[in-house]
């Protein structure tokens, strides 16, 4: 099964390999972003990026976006960068893998400013936003990759939107790093909740999964 967001590869499954990480741990079959994480601006180099991201025209930008989970106001530098780096993907045409904690309708208005049309497809990792925004989601070609808080009971909120979600728009992630891989679910874990939470048949959703890991790599691809 796919895993559609982490950052450090297990098992034999695909994995959308996001920085920061270590992409030596990637696998046949996984697809790999590079960026600079929003917490981790220190070494952004917008040139270097580039550079990159030319080199292997498989490269994807990720993890980027913005985030209020450690300060109430988003700083510039960081506004900066994740303006450069959606710049930087719509006109290579890459797939982009995003953060928005707290955030996620500047991070919907941001990308509907700076880069309106070029990326071929969006990932929204850890999207716990109400579902007021995805229709916009949906029409930007974006998918929502549902993670290990869906097995949290108390997660009332994050399972409502688990339901809402759009069939073929959906993932699953574990967003794992190799610091607490070890006890991190795996990603057939969250896929088997959000099936109970869906009321959907695990062997069926699994299969959508799959289907829809594929529609986003083709439209990568394409």
């Amino acid at each position: 099964m796919t895993d559609a967001h982490c950052h450090v590869a297990r098992g034999s499954g695909r994995h959308f390999l996001c920085e920061p990480c270590d992409l030596s741990s990637a696998i046949v079959g996984d697809l790999c972003f590079v960026g600079s994480h929003p917490w981790y601006l220190d070494g952004f180099d917008a040139v270097e990026l580039r550079r990159r991201l030319v080199a292997d025209p498989h490269l994807g930008v990720g993890e980027i976006g913005l985030d209020r989970l450690r300060a109430k106001e988003i700083p510039q530098r960081m506004r900066e960068a994740f303006e450069a780096q959606l710049a930087l993907a719509a006109e290579l045409g890459r797939p982009v893998a995003l953060h928005g904690a707290k955030c996620w309708g500047e991070v919907v208005e941001t990308i509907r400013r700076v880069a309106p049309k070029g990326i071929p497809a969006l990932l929204f990792h850890g999207f716990s936003r109400s579902a007021g925004l995805l229709p916009e989601i949906v029409a930007m070609n974006g998918y929502v990759s549902i993670g290990p808080a869906i097995l949290n009971d108390h997660a009332v909120n994050y399972r409502t939107l688990a339901k809402a979600l759009p069939a073929d728009r959906l993932l699953v992630e574990t967003d794992c790093v190799p610091e607490t891989a070890a006890s991190t679910p795996v990603v057939e874990e969250v896929a088997a909740k959000l099936a109970e939470v869906r009321g959907e048949r695990m062997e069926s959703l699994a299969a959508r999964l799959e289907e829809n890991a594929d529609s986003f790599i083709a439209a990568c691809t394409a």
